[in-house]
């Protein structure tokens, strides 16, 4: 089982998170965090007698989901687990799974925790959920359980969960709403029942007992994997995200020889210098200091960064502009597409800076930038690498609609190190954004950096995510630090950590690993493409 601590995480991200492990993992997860305010809602919810608010006015949102149940409140304060499991049959492998003994064993769980936080919980007759004092007129409601099981023998994996109340604002449950359309019984938190432990605390009381007591069901094709070192850990894959105190200390060692990259800028280079300065187009090869663009350039790939050349977010590790942007250029799109025509790109890479300043996250714009570039170049695969749009389903839509050949977003760092190296993003975020973009039938592409203070077993679990989310190539390179106000870089990863990462994380099913010290996203671009099964479009002539 593979469990993960995400921090405090926008509703609909980790539904997007869910639905993508749901359909693509064949390992069981439980994902644990806070969300911020949301109220959510089966099919037979009735709103008209159990909100008793505006959603807007209360700083919540409101969301419709596919599970059983009445509407219900998450927020800061409560502990949300969605157990992602393949359960075994009633009646063996051939009959649907037992969904009674199911709901039954997450509330067991949830009444074993509260037990070993010296909380005495139970069932209450006719009603879902776990109480204190189930059976008596002081009966009230600690924990609210939705859950929804895929019907079938084939298929019979889990999704949603539980909700425990920590130490929320009960205002929302008590004022707000009817909390599972129960109006007659109030509800608690382990706050108000005398308990000091925190969210944290409760979810490591959750998380082990999850393990010892929810035996693993493999899919019958998972035992190829056996023998890999897998699972990471004796009995599950456990990541934590969360801000640690520092990255760690500057290294002192100078960059060794595998870092010190051999540039030779020959007359394709400088040709592609001068078309870029002709049509005022700004590349990412440039703007990032790759230490890989003569050889890139030189291969007929480049990587187009669009939108200006000023980002909305200062990440620690890199070096693009972050003054205010100015407006996105209208005419750009068809810049583009004449650039790749001049170059004769068999394989072009649009990239961006974040644009949170703009409604739709740039989305639309980079759109209509796939779309010109095949207008002009209808034998040119089209690779997008993008911002995570703050997970709006809108904005990424757009870009879903073009169906660029490769979908690419990076994720960057594991899980401990992302609130540090990328303030403004999210492990959970990035996960859901690549589940969505393979869910609309793409091909999904993310990359990674070694050397700011992770661990081998947080790479490896980083690994083990991306491939349950469908991801089919993974780029992973070395941070350099690009100035002395960037992040430190904490050691030189060495070569054979590289080799070691593509071999694990190939054997985890992700199609195409690309790992050196120097590899950047785009790097092998074309190559990693192939390998994903990408086909260069054909290009048809009209008679």
């Amino acid at each position: 089982m593979r469990v993960r601590w995400l921090g405090r995480v926008n509703y609909r991200d980790a539904l997007a998170l869910q639905e993508g492990l749901f359909a693509f993992a064949r390992q069981d997860y439980l994902l644990m965090l806070e969300h911020h305010h949301v109220f959510t809602y089966g099919a037979s919810a009735d709103l008209a007698n159990n909100l008793r608010c505006t959603p807007e006015e209360v700083g919540a949102e409101l969301v419709r989901v596919n599970r059983g149940g009445d509407i219900t409140y998450h927020g800061p304060g409560q502990l949300v687990v969605y157990p992602i499991r393949s359960l075994p049959g009633k009646y063996g492998d051939a009959s649907p799974a037992d969904v009674t003994a199911y709901v039954c064993s997450v509330e067991q769980l949830v009444i074993d925790a509260l037990a070993e936080l010296h909380i005495e919980a139970g069932r209450k007759t006719g009603y879902p959920g776990v109480w204190l004092d189930p059976n008596t007129d002081r009966a009230r409601k600690i924990c609210a359980i939705g859950v929804r099981v895929a019907r079938g023998s084939t298929s019979r994996r889990t999704m949603h969960g539980f909700a425990l109340n920590v130490n929320p604002d009960l205002r929302y449950m008590r004022e707000h709403i009817v909390p599972c359309g129960i109006g007659e019984w109030p509800v608690t938190s382990l706050r108000e029942e005398g308990s000091v432990a925190t969210v944290r605390e409760v979810a490591d009381v959750v998380a082990r007992l999850a393990m010892e007591r929810w035996p693993t069901t493999p899919y019958a094709d998972e035992s190829a994997s056996r023998g890999m070192g897998l699972p990471l850990n004796d009995r599950a894959d456990v990541a934590w995200e969360y801000e640690p105190d520092v990255v760690g200390f500057q290294i002192t060692e100078r960059k060794p020889e595998w870092l010190r990259p051999r540039v030779r800028h020959g007359v394709e280079v400088l040709a592609t210098k001068q078309t870029l300065r002709d049509l005022q187009l700004v590349t990412v090869c440039e703007e990032a200091g790759c230490p890989n663009l003569s050889e890139c350039w030189r291969d007929g790939t480049a990587t187009f960064m669009v939108l200006g050349e000023r980002c909305t977010r200062a990440c620690g590790f890199c070096l693009v502009d972050t003054r205010k942007p100015l407006a996105p250029d209208m005419d750009e799109p068809r810049r583009v597409a004449e650039a790749v025509a001049r170059m004769g790109l068999s394989h072009s890479v649009l990239t961006m800076v974040a644009r949170d300043d703009l409604s739709d996250g740039g989305f639309a714009h980079v759109a209509r930038c796939v779309d010109a570039i095949r207008l002009e170049n209808p034998a040119t695969v089209v690779e997008t690498l993008v911002s995570d749009a703050k997970g709006d389903d809108t904005s990424l839509q757009f870009l879903f609609d073009v169906k660029p050949d490769v979908f690419n977003h990076n994720i960057e760092t594991v899980a401990r190190l992302q609130r540090v190296v990328r303030p403004s993003a999210g492990y959970a975020r990035s996960l859901s954004v690549l589940a969505r973009a393979k869910r609309a039938g793409l091909v999904t592409k993310s990359g990674f950096m070694l050397g700011l203070g992770e661990e081998r077993h947080e790479v490896e679990s980083l690994l083990a995510d991306l491939a349950c989310v469908g991801v089919s190539i993974v780029t992973i390179g070395q941070y350099l630090r690009p100035s002395s106000n960037h992040l430190p870089v904490v050691r030189w990863a060495r070569p054979d950590e590289f080799d070691h990462y593509k071999t694990f994380g190939q054997r985890l099913g992700i199609t195409h690993v690309e790992a050196s010290p120097l590899t950047r996203s785009s790097y092998h671009a074309k190559q990693s493409a192939d390998e994903a099964g990408v086909a260069t479009p054909v290009l048809v002539r009209q008679n």
